[in-house]
């Protein structure tokens, strides 16, 4: 099942009711302090690199990857995720997907991707492996010392949470009254992947909010894509009103302050409100339409019919769009939001 399938969207609304630029130029590391020299990351299609499997995941099909690599390659996006950026930042080539290990070589030295699009915290309505088996996959290779103590200690964690789990919970009957509970429950779990996490001996383990829902297209596209959905976006600050609080509560355990979050509510907001880049080098006109757009509601990005023939449209222009599809951004957004992000990146270092 695809990610777009399982994130919140109208039946989250009515439950809550009641480049072609790449990423030349864009390493910024810490002058002083901790420099990392691995990244692993764990997480969902916002991370993905090329894990799902190629037989039932979009991010494997045209148009997929038309920016970068020119092809269909894995990332759910036309070219670079918020992977790719990150670990440029860090001046690390871009960590090797867990399922293509065995092809690595000598790139197993920049770290290991385990994100698997459309996962969780817990399951969600796919069968790819959730956050805890993710961690398990990590463990399993530090046993079987694909990566030592020192390595680890000299290494970044990106942990990503896109909406997947409340998805799920919205697909399986979840309720309004319960929602506040669940959402709990995500946290708890979370957090206590992030503690496992850095106590395998990960030095920084960077954790992202949840981006604000209610303004990716499969909830504006029920107004023209004009405006969020508020009242989603409402729900969602619960979720990084707890997050903050449990990485708060993490770090006053630890004596270095291993843990930070990655704001992707208000780097989002802020791109989406700017209508572009905070360098103003990167402009979006209608920040909230995607670029690639099925035919009709029957159909998503990436779909064909029975007779092979394409169900979907792609606008001419990329470059020019912050979301790809109903739910990603474009490679030209994930620049856009990781400049938003770049204060925050700081944090690392220290």
């Amino acid at each position: 099942m695809e990610t777009a399938k399982l994130l919140p969207s109208i039946f989250l609304l009515s439950l809550l009711l009641g480049d072609n630029r790449g990423v030349q130029g864009l390493s910024h590391r810490g002058l002083y302090g901790f420099q990392p020299k691995r990244l692993f990351v764990f997480g969902d299609s916002y991370a993905d690199t090329g894990n799902n499997r190629k037989s039932v995941a979009k991010s494997w099909k045209v148009p997929y990857g038309i920016t970068f690599p020119g092809k269909p390659a894995g990332r759910f996006s036309d070219g670079r995720v918020l992977t790719d950026y990150l670990a440029r930042h860090l001046g690390l080539k871009s960590p090797v997907p867990y399922r293509w290990r065995d092809f690595a070589g000598n790139k197993l030295w920049y770290g290991m991707n385990f994100a698997y699009g459309g996962t969780g915290v817990f399951d969600t309505l796919i069968l790819d492996p959730n956050m805890t088996t993710q961690i398990d996959f990590f463990q399993n290779l530090i046993n079987g010392s694909y990566f030592t103590g020192e390595h680890l200690q000299s290494s970044l964690a990106l942990v990503t949470l896109a909406g997947n789990d409340y998805g799920a919970y919205v697909a399986k009957g979840g309720s309004a009254q319960n929602l506040p509970s669940f959402t709990a429950l995500v946290i708890d779990q979370l957090a206590k992947n992030l503690k496992r996490i850095q106590g395998m001996g990960v030095r920084k383990v960077a954790v992202t909010a949840l981006q604000p829902l209610g303004c990716l297209p499969q909830s504006t596209v029920f107004n023209s894509f004009q405006q969020c959905n508020e009242t989603e976006n409402t729900a969602v600050n619960l979720h990084n009103l707890l997050l903050r609080q449990a990485v708060a509560k993490l770090n006053n355990e630890t004596k270095d302050s291993a843990f930070f979050i990655l704001d992707l509510y208000g780097s989002f907001t802020s791109v989406l409100k700017n209508k572009g880049d905070q360098l103003g080098s990167q402009k979006f006109e209608n920040p909230l339409k995607p670029c690639c757009m099925g035919a009709s509601s029957d159909y998503y990005c990436g779909s064909m019919d029975d007779k092979g023939e394409k169900m979907y449209s792609v606008c001419d222009n990329p470059d020019g769009a912050f979301f790809w599809d109903m739910v990603h951004p474009t490679q030209a957004g994930w620049r856009a939001v990781y400049f938003a992000l770049k204060s925050t990146l700081q944090q690392m270092y220290n």
